[in-house]
């Protein structure tokens, strides 16, 4: 059992509804989402080296190599990060794996439905798997402003996955908001952003790490929705 019940009950998912309604972007925070101890054994896979592989975008074109990048002007570089890179067929499955499994199932694809009231379903995605997925920030990473409104996508999720984070250490998200005012949310560990990509104010980016230690990592999940 991934969730801890209390937080999927109906009269949370009523808060939450409720929450996503009357916020600009629309979007709810959830701590305590899901079951601790099964993420802490999530996270310890996430802290072997091998499976990270370094992920680049600028606003033109995603997954760029090193040559295009270095092409591309610094205010059209818009992505750098690591990406958790699945094993290989036949090399047997992981707890980060089934994770990944659960996210993109019909327990948690209802709940965001009912949180969101809109049928979301993968029927028409030609490959579920690349829509979640773990990412890590490094001391020199970034992640600027950009929107997640492709259309039919109607739902993000993001996990955060870092246990013993600090304010003062960085990589807050922050939404544009309304009215100059950002909404701007911690990384703390188990906690779960969920938010319409179309809504206003929806633009996002990523508050830059202000640690020194450049092993240290904010890990997240995000998950990507579509209706029918």
């Amino acid at each position: 059992m991934w969730l801890n019940e209390e937080q999927v009950l109906d009269a949370a998912i009523r808060t939450y509804r409720k929450t996503v309604l009357h916020s600009t972007p629309q979007h709810v925070v959830i701590d305590n989402l899901f079951d601790s101890n099964k993420l802490d054994e999530v996270v310890r896979v996430l802290q072997q080296e091998n499976y990270w592989q370094t992920q680049k975008h600028t606003y033109s074109a995603l997954y760029v190599d090193s040559a295009k990048w270095q092409k591309a002007r610094k205010k059209h570089r818009f992505v750098q990060r690591d990406l958790w890179q699945r094993p290989a067929p036949g090399a047997g499955s992981n707890i980060a794996l089934e994770f990944l499994a659960f996210l993109r199932g019909d327990e948690f694809m209802s709940l965001l439905s009912r949180i969101f009231k809109v049928a979301l379903t993968d029927i028409n995605v030609a490959n579920p798997d690349i829509n979640s997925n773990y990412f890590r920030l490094g001391a020199t990473d970034f992640v600027n402003q950009h929107a997640d409104d492709s259309p039919g996508r109607e739902v993000c999720m993001l996990l955060y996955l870092n246990k013993d984070w600090h304010h003062n250490n960085g990589g807050d998200l922050v939404f544009m908001g309304k009215d100059e005012k950002p909404v701007s949310i911690a990384p703390l560990y188990n906690r779960c952003v969920l938010f319409n990509p179309a809504s206003p104010g929806s633009e996002h980016w990523v508050k830059a790490l202000t640690t020194g230690n450049t092993q240290r990592y904010r890990y997240n999940v995000t998950s990507w929705y579509w209706s029918e």
